[in-house]
């Protein structure tokens, strides 16, 4: 398993907020897993379909992070209370 540093996160989520980037390091993932969890948030679908189970653990909290920050930057979404 190789460690997963900064430029591994950078090289994939472009632009990559600081605290997304340190949020996912801080899980302890490896480089592996965070792949893993990318390709997840990519697409679901056929990886349930080829039957993985849903990933937990670091996989899962890296999952979870990608998918806030997929969610802050959803395009045409007005901030709460902003109609």
């Amino acid at each position: 398993m190789t460690a997963l540093t900064r430029d591994d996160i950078v090289s994939v989520l472009k632009p990559a907020k600081d605290t997304a980037v340190m949020e996912i390091l801080a899980t302890g993932a490896t480089r592996e897993e965070f792949i893993e969890a990318y390709a997840w948030m990519q697409n679901d679908e056929a990886l349930l379909n080829a039957g993985r189970t849903l990933p937990s653990g670091r996989i899962g909290e890296v999952i979870a992070i990608l998918q806030a920050v997929e969610d802050d930057e959803a395009p045409g979404m007005a901030p709460p209370g902003e109609y």
